[in-house]
């Protein structure tokens, strides 16, 4: 054999053997599955949300993170799953400020009555120093917030009787979120907060364990409690952003270019969602008509009174932290 040949043959090996050993395009890109989980339906504004960002992520990523979505607690209840998550799991949790309240107690006065009177405060009051201060606690505890950007929408009061002052709420046994803060708001305001699973809403207020509940109007519709209760008061008592949670193990091992990816478009997902309540709630709003919903827009600045005893009665938050909230909205309206 010609060394010619014999040349030619040995770094044909070579290459055969490079190739051999280099893992193709798709066996070297390792995937990341993300469990997405939220309480709320199919079709509500959530839902929408977390599907856009399963589109969005998975796109940006080039696959390398993969989406399941998980509606209706098919994951198991809110605890639970903030539990797994806590524990390592793969799993972005919806959830509200009033629940982290059991860990990093200043974040529920974000879900606090009234305390905003536009919800662009709130986004803003999650870009403040403040707001890193408690995210850092709330990392020190394994949690981390991914996307603060979604828009829950505005809270209104949905019951078997009329209510069109705060006086009208004596004695009414109102479902509300199994946590302290809303608890605390219904208790304000005058009526008898029933902590209760949204799940249970519609059969209790069918059986007369309660007598109202209160939601986004398209959550309220999206359980059916328009089927069972006929007033709705237009309180706005309270405007919700809410955010995104995760396991600080999890996003941990994620690649720095795949958290950024997670962040970035979580954030595009909450942007592209908020033209969804805001039409949704529209849209809600015409149907409840149509069906003979009777519906009040009620004095609102009767319930604020009511409401500002909030501070008085949640003793877990900090003493300052009334006048903290107030200065950075203050100074926010002298900057814009």
């Amino acid at each position: 054999m010609s060394k010619l040949l014999h040349s030619f043959l040995f770094i044909l090996l070579l290459v055969v053997l490079s190739a051999c050993a280099t893992p193709t395009a798709t066996s070297e890109k390792e995937v990341f599955t993300v469990n997405i989980a939220y309480g709320n339906q199919p079709g509500e504004p959530v839902d929408q949300v977390a599907r856009k960002w399963k589109e969005l992520a998975e796109e940006r990523s080039d696959g390398r993170l993969d989406f399941h979505i998980y509606p209706s607690s098919q994951l198991g209840s809110e605890a639970d799953v903030v539990e797994q998550a806590l524990f390592g799991s793969n799993v972005i949790i919806f959830t509200g400020y009033d629940f982290l309240m059991n860990f990093v107690q200043d974040l529920g006065v974000l879900t606090a009555p009234y305390i905003v009177d536009d919800v662009d405060d709130l986004f803003y009051l999650a870009e403040t120093e403040w707001f890193e201060e408690q995210r850092k606690e709330l990392m020190d505890i394994g949690f981390d917030i991914v996307s603060t950007n979604t828009l829950y929408g505005e809270r209104h009061l949905m019951t078997t009787r009329e209510v069109l002052t705060p006086d009208d709420l004596r004695g009414m046994k109102i479902r509300v979120p199994n946590n302290q803060m809303y608890i605390n708001t219904f208790s304000v305001l005058g009526a008898s907060p029933t902590p209760l699973p949204l799940g249970d809403m519609y059969a209790s207020l069918q059986q007369g364990v309660i007598d109202g509940a209160e939601n986004p109007i398209p959550v309220l519709e999206a359980s059916k409690t328009n089927e069972v209760a006929k007033y709705l008061a237009l309180t706005g008592h309270t405007k919700i952003m809410s955010p995104w949670v995760s396991g600080t193990d999890f996003l941990d091992e994620l690649p720095d270019d795949l958290l950024e990816i997670l962040r970035e478009t979580g954030d595009e997902a909450g942007e592209y969602g908020k033209n969804i309540v805001y039409e949704q709630e529209e849209d809600v709003l015409e149907l409840f008509e149509e069906q003979g919903i009777i519906i009040n827009e009620v004095d609102q600045d009767a319930f604020k009174e009511k409401a500002e005893r909030i501070f008085e009665v949640t003793p877990e938050w900090s003493p300052d932290l009334q006048q903290t909230i107030e200065e950075l909205l203050e100074n926010r309206s002298t900057t814009q």
